[in-house]
């Protein structure tokens, strides 16, 4: 029966998904294994399966900023989900964790539970400050981004709410724009620190560039933050045509 699940999750989302799932119903099997309310954790035995890494591309900036100008009408909420995104280079995962009680307005800043770290503080710039609305008169303790509105209760699984936000952003979004698979939230990170790291290039010389750009985007190491543009193609090379020409 459970394994019925998870290829009924598998044929409906991804290898990746299905993965997560086994995890979390693994983790409450062994739960009841542990208070002997079942005699065995069968979960612990299946397999996971093989995935490949997402590689999501980065939008032209065409693109970006036709799909911000659509959504100020067409969904403000997942708007703003996508600034923090954009702006503050959240991951999704880390947008879906923050809560009410983690913005804070008058320091400029947020703290939210990472990849690399349990605990992280990062600076919210004045372009997303500009943004958010009146806080105060809601509850410190409740999610930032839920379903309907910003700042009330939503009880559910971390995965569930990135699922959540990845069928409403392909709903809204990428069938509106024809976006194929290879586009998707975290396109907009990949735009906005190639976009950043281009103009501080322009300032700087490059490993001063990225030094500034590693205290932003609070990459572990500078070895990540190069392996990270590498990635994304966020470094491009100046015309070389001169190297082709044949004398």
């Amino acid at each position: 029966m459970v394994l019925q699940f998870l290829n009924s999750v598998l044929q409906r989302t991804s290898a990746r998904s299905r993965n997560n799932y086994r995890l979390d119903l693994s983790s409450l099997m062994q739960i009841l294994e542990d208070n002997e309310i079942i005699a065995s954790n069968i979960v612990r035995k299946i397999s996971a399966l093989k995935t490949t890494p997402e590689r999501h591309k980065t939008y032209s900036s065409k693109t970006q900023e036709e799909i911000f100008s659509y959504l100020e009408t067409k969904d403000p909420l997942l708007r703003l989900y996508i600034l923090f995104i954009s702006y503050n280079f959240l991951r999704p995962i880390e947008v879906n964790r923050l809560k009410v009680k983690d913005i804070n307005i008058k320091e400029k800043y947020l703290q939210f539970k990472a990849k690399n770290k349990p605990f992280k503080k990062k600076s919210i710039p004045d372009i997303l400050l500009n943004e958010l609305p009146d806080l105060s008169n809601l509850n410190p303790d409740d999610y930032l981004f839920t379903p309907k509105k910003i700042g009330v209760v939503w009880e559910s699984s971390e995965q569930n709410k990135r699922d959540y936000f990845s069928k409403r952003f392909k709903s809204v979004v990428k069938d509106h724009f024809d976006l194929g698979i290879d586009y998707g939230l975290y396109s907009f990170r990949h735009y906005f620190i190639s976009k950043s790291y281009n103009e501080l290039e322009k300032k700087y010389a490059p490993f001063e560039a990225k030094s500034r750009l590693m205290r932003i985007t609070g990459h572990a190491s500078m070895t990540a933050l190069e392996k990270y543009l590498r990635d994304i193609d966020a470094e491009l090379a100046e015309d070389y045509s001169e190297l082709l020409k044949t004398t």
